[in-house]
């Protein structure tokens, strides 16, 4: 497949490039240059042909909605610059996927859209998100609304993934355990299922996923849904 990854700053691009392009040719693009040897095109996703350009010829893209580390424009102050990045972009290039008939996104969301629920409750995928005010969060929840709206009008199949804070095992070691830390291995794992149609028999133009570690008392029933309807097995767990 040809797979366009957003995002490409990031350290879960980087992963999922990684990994990705030992059985697919990947395209990385972000709004800042970066090094990298697979393909890179350096977009702002405006709504012009250069975003065209960018998904033209792509089967399927994972937009992680990200802006890279640092990032300042002097045009906008920066929680103006998260919502618009996160709700402009996003639906610019979901425009131009389907003008360039491109069958497949997965988007990056987050599990801080139910920060707000008490600790003692669980909530899944059916569970309506209480979004603060938290421009990142705010963008994310907007960023959604956006997908849903062109799977549900157009002909592009679009799939959710939410998640909590990306670690590695190792890095956390010693540390207080947190129910939030996803594994970043697990989640490339995660966005691979996503991409490849593992749904049994689930015949949806847009999915939701919670994405989580396995845990003993996750916040999140552990990805129960993701488990047994696009296949995710996570490997790696931060305590027993």
């Amino acid at each position: 497949m040809n797979i366009l990854v957003t995002g490409a700053a990031s350290e879960l691009a980087h992963a999922l490039a990684s990994h990705l392009s030992e059985d697919h040719q990947i395209r990385l693009t972000d709004i800042v240059d970066i090094k990298t040897d697979l393909e890179f095109v350096r977009c702002d996703l405006g709504h012009d042909e250069t975003t065209n350009e960018l998904v033209r010829g792509m089967d399927n893209i994972i937009h992680l909605a990200e802006l890279p580390p640092d990032y300042s424009d002097d045009s906008l102050d920066s929680d103006n610059l998260t919502i618009d990045f996160l709700t402009r972009c996003t639906y610019n290039l979901l425009w131009a996927a389907v003008e360039e008939n491109v069958k497949k996104a997965v988007y990056g969301s987050t599990l801080e859209l139910f920060d707000k629920y008490d600790d003692d409750l669980t909530v899944n995928e059916n569970w309506r998100p209480l979004p603060s005010t938290d421009p990142y969060v705010l963008g994310k929840h907007l960023g959604e609304f956006t997908c849903k709206e062109f799977a549900r009008t157009s002909q592009i199949q679009i799939t959710c993934l939410r998640y909590g804070e990306i670690v590695r095992v190792e890095d956390v070691k010693g540390q207080p355990y947190d129910p939030a830390w996803i594994e970043i291995r697990d989640l490339v794992h995660a966005f691979e299922c996503a991409l490849g149609e593992k749904q049994a028999g689930l015949n949806r133009e847009w999915s939701v996923f919670h994405i989580e570690a396995d845990a003993p008392d996750a916040d999140y029933p552990p990805a129960r849904r993701a488990r047994g309807t696009i296949g995710y097995s996570p490997k790696y767990r931060f305590r027993e």
